[in-house]
């Protein structure tokens, strides 16, 4: 690997370093998106830690009880026979 021209070498404090990877750290923390960092060849990946909490993605749907108002047991009992149709060509 060569090493990188003058015009390519970034120079920072420590201080601004730190403020760089905060401002990163804070971006991910606002947006959900990944930073990803890649280092000789190898993809690594920052994110925050509730991304992985699940892996069944049913697990992150909502609730929405507004959505039907009224006893869930009334469901069970619909007949739907009338619904449908058996003349198929």
């Amino acid at each position: 690997m060569s090493s990188p021209s003058l015009e390519q070498i970034k120079t920072f404090t420590p201080l601004e370093l730190q403020e760089l990877i905060n401002a990163l750290l804070d971006e991910v923390l606002k947006t959900g998106n990944p930073l990803e960092i890649s280092r000789d060849g190898q993809l690594f990946q920052i994110l925050p830690l509730e991304h992985l909490e699940s892996d069944n993605k049913l697990d992150d749907l909502e609730p929405h009880p507004e959505v039907y108002v009224g006893d869930p047991d009334d469901l069970v009992n619909i007949s739907w026979e009338h619904e449908l149709s058996l003349d198929l060509p």
